[in-house]
């Protein structure tokens, strides 16, 4: 019998593991297609002026994601992960076409409800199916390899549709390219991708036999929101994470603007920071899997918010460059950390429901951090949200610092 054969490991799992990198990257494409352009066209086509209505397809992808991610954990406990991450894909299939023919606004918030969705689910499935695949050791190198190719993804396709759109023109060219990632997404899940729920049941028997650790959604939500100093300090440290990130891809492109970069040099910086997110993701996860998570995750933070500040004080596309580095950088350091920890504490029977909890505070982060910025930024300015968020950002890795314990090489209970 197959089930008799199995192995938990990346080796052992490696050509799905592999797979489902390439599914994440599809997946990550998708989010690229709005992070260099989006802004521009809500200016130029639409004559939105408020940055906080610019901002509103950033809050409605962020709602919806985090929504949908915490029900994308227990669709997956209870009726699988591949079902779950193919109604992803169909979910997107509209996306592409609603950008690329609005004629008002209401379509792009309409296609940021479904990108949302569609993000909450396959995102979600890809990494809880490699957490599933790798068992308890190397989840730091598992999650920094998820996040490489979702972000990494992000950055080329941003990078993409910034060079499309200004050879070509801001619609519809730049999201023709969202319809191949649709295609192949769809077809990889569908017709390639295996279950993978028998491999959390074969770590039960084998590594947590007579845990008893079957508890209720609430006491799982109450666990990771509130009670457990770790589980909790990873949603907030999530939360604050994607705040700043909402803001980057909400703000970025207009200091950007203002300061005189074109739309092609738009594209180039906006790429810069999912990019070292991306590729230092490989490192930095597997080098929480040998000194821990609880440091890389605090000053992970501490860099982001050096990032932002040093982006409040550039006028000259090296500074930008620079602030995307170091975001980039501390956004690694803590990205695939924070999964990982997820998986040190969470107790394989209910782990996919905590990650998808944490993820629901993670993504509501997104629209936090579009809401605060872009008001901000209506009230006092574009320099004066990026002080905010960087201050936010430096006040939840002190949390981090001082309220949670070191995970690695726990035993969820």
């Amino acid at each position: 019998m197959v089930r008799a054969t199995l192995r938990l490991g990346l080796r052992q799992n490696l050509g799905q593991f592999a797979l489902l990198v390439l599914v994440n990257a599809f997946v990550g494409a998708m989010v690229g297609l709005e992070r260099s352009i989006l802004p521009a066209i809500a200016e130029q086509e639409f004559q939105l002026a408020a940055r906080a209505a610019i901002l509103s397809f950033i809050a409605v992808f962020g709602v919806t994601k985090a929504l949908t991610n915490y029900f994308a954990g227990r669709l997956s406990d209870r009726f699988g992960r591949k079902g779950v991450l193919v109604a992803g894909w169909f979910v997107a299939s509209p996306v592409p076409f609603l950008l690329m023919w609005a004629p008002d606004w209401s379509w792009v918030i309409a296609a940021n409800v479904l990108l949302g969705v569609s993000q909450g689910l396959t995102w979600s499935t890809t990494v809880i199916m490699k957490i599933d695949l790798v068992g308890p050791q190397q989840r730091g190198l598992a999650m920094g390899l998820n996040e490489f190719a979702g972000y990494v993804a992000v950055a080329l396709s941003a990078l993409a549709t910034g060079y499309v759109a200004a050879h070509y023109g801001l619609r519809p060219q730049p999201f023709y390219l969202g319809i191949g990632y649709v295609a192949a997404g769809l077809l990889l899940s569908a017709l390639a991708v295996r279950e993978t729920r028998h491999h959390v049941a074969h770590e039960i028997r084998h590594h947590h036999a007579g845990a008893g650790a079957a508890l209720g959604q609430l006491e799982i939500f109450r666990r990771t929101s509130l009670s457990d100093r770790n589980l909790s300090s990873v949603s907030q440290a999530g939360l604050v994470n994607n705040l700043n990130d909402g803001m980057a891809w909400g703000l970025f492109p207009l200091v950007f603007a203002a300061a005189g970069m074109e739309l092609a040099r738009i594209g180039q910086l906006a790429a810069i920071y999912p990019a070292v997110w991306g590729v230092a993701q490989i490192f930095t996860g597997a080098l929480s899997d040998r000194i821990g998570r609880k440091g890389l995750i605090t000053w992970g933070m501490w860099l982001q918010a050096a990032g932002i500040a040093v982006t409040a004080l550039a006028d000259s596309f090296a500074g930008f460059a620079l602030g995307g580095v170091l975001l980039g950088l501390g956004t690694a350091m803590g990205y695939p950390t924070l999964l990982a920890a997820i998986g040190d504490v969470a107790h394989p029977e209910w782990r996919a429901s905590a990650v998808g909890v944490y993820r629901r505070w993670r993504d509501l982060g997104y629209a936090v951090g579009a809401l605060l910025a872009g008001f901000t930024a209506d009230l006092f300015g574009l320099a004066a949200a990026l002080w905010l968020v960087a201050a936010l950002t430096f006040a939840s890795g002190l949390i981090t610092a001082t309220r949670m314990r070191e995970t690695l090489g726990a035993r969820a209970g």
